[in-house]
């Protein structure tokens, strides 16, 4: 929660302040975020396989935070988009650092019946620290911008500063407060238990329908950006995020536990489905209200597949494979968000901006039928 704190203070102004202040294009916006998530992607491999290894998850976990929070301050000062990618290609290597094993360190801490309510409860206590970062990021908006429409350089900064605090905090706790999980990782098995063939012909196809729904699923930069495009003001685009992430955490927890009773496959697809209609509605939005109300929906997406998602992979992998497992599945992700951003930033500027949105729903709509026929 405090690292989301941090995190979403700046996230979602990040692209705002490329585009109204240094007046970057939309295909560099994307290039940013895509170089930025594949660095994560590549790095996620190794230390998910390294916590197997080791059979520790928690000092990775602390060394990735460590990194992000370090690189955060220095966006402070940032004049060019070659700088805004150097801090973010920092900050996305110490995410790529932590997330296998922190996601393995999670699936070791619940029961089987409750792995679904217990990812759900991380999303939502993730995106609760959105809901308050992105609260404190607008009132310092509305304390500095006197009215201003479009965000300011001396706004953006105060923003980067204000999120420092609970970057060092999260860290600490993290440090001081969590404990590891007793992993048995067999040393004289280590190179057949840890390779990819050796994984569950379940999980590598549940990867490729993964990449396939992600290919349209661009960063949700062009989300906020679809948003201004449609009329939204800065401390609207504010509001229209904090509804998102209000919706994302109450609805997590429950929908995390439904997917304990009913199945992850049913809960996904529902989630999919979801999506397709909201990118379509983001392709036909007339007003910055309709992008707004959409944005809501689209909440209910994240809260049906995020955690379920996460929770899918550790029922079809044993604990000891459970680091590389989550190392495959958040590179699959973020992997794929290179190209995917560049084809939606290049849909965007080439064609017009709602090509990217009427992609998407077609692939989410591919990987729906995909899951629901290959995936038993």
């Amino acid at each position: 929660m405090l690292t989301d704190i941090s995190s979403e203070m700046l996230a979602n102004i990040l692209p705002l302040f490329l585009y109204s202040v240094l007046g970057v294009q939309t295909t560099i916006i994307g290039l940013i975020d895509g170089v930025a998530e594949t660095t994560a992607s590549l790095v996620k491999i190794f230390s998910g396989r390294l916590s197997d290894q080791l059979g520790r998850r928690k000092i990775l976990a602390v060394i990735g935070y460590g990194l992000s929070t370090v690189a955060k301050p220095f966006l402070y000062f940032a004049t060019t988009w070659g700088w805004v990618l150097g801090v973010r290609f920092t900050d996305r290597v110490g995410k790529g650092i932590r997330t296998a094993p922190r996601d393995a360190l999670l699936a070791g801490s619940a029961r089987p019946e409750q792995r679904g309510l217990a990812f759900g409860l991380h999303r939502a206590g993730d995106t609760a620290g959105a809901f308050i970062g992105l609260g404190i990021a607008a009132l310092i908006i509305w304390l500095t911008q006197s009215g201003t429409a479009t965000l300011q350089e001396h706004t953006f900064r105060l923003i980067v500063l204000a999120s420092i605090i609970p970057a060092i905090l999260a860290v600490i706790i993290l440090a001081l407060g969590a404990r590891d999980v007793d992993v048995q990782a067999g040393k004289k098995s280590v190179a057949v238990s840890l390779g990819w063939k050796a994984l569950d012909a379940r999980f590598r196809a549940f990867l490729v329908v993964i990449v396939l729904f992600t290919l349209g699923n661009s960063s949700d930069s062009f989300i906020i950006l679809r948003g201004q495009d449609r009329g939204l003001t800065l401390l609207q685009i504010m509001g229209m995020l904090m509804t998102f992430n209000a919706v994302y955490s109450v609805l997590s927890g429950p929908l995390g536990s439904l997917s304990d009773r009913v199945g992850r496959r049913k809960i996904m697809l529902i989630g999919w489905v979801v999506y397709g209609l909201v990118y379509l509605g983001f392709a036909l939005a007339r007003t910055g209200g309709q992008v707004w109300l959409l944005f809501g929906f689209y909440g209910v997406y994240y809260a049906l597949t995020e955690g379920t998602a996460k929770a899918l992979v550790a029922d079809l992998v044993p604990q000891e494979q459970r680091g590389t497992a989550y190392g495959y599945f958040n590179a699959a992700i973020g992997l794929t968000a290179l190209p995917a951003s560049l084809i939606a930033g290049g849909l965007w500027q080439w064609l017009n901006p709602a090509a990217p949105f009427f992609f998407g729903a077609g692939m989410a709509l591919l990987a729906g039928f995909l899951l629901w026929t290959r995936i038993k």
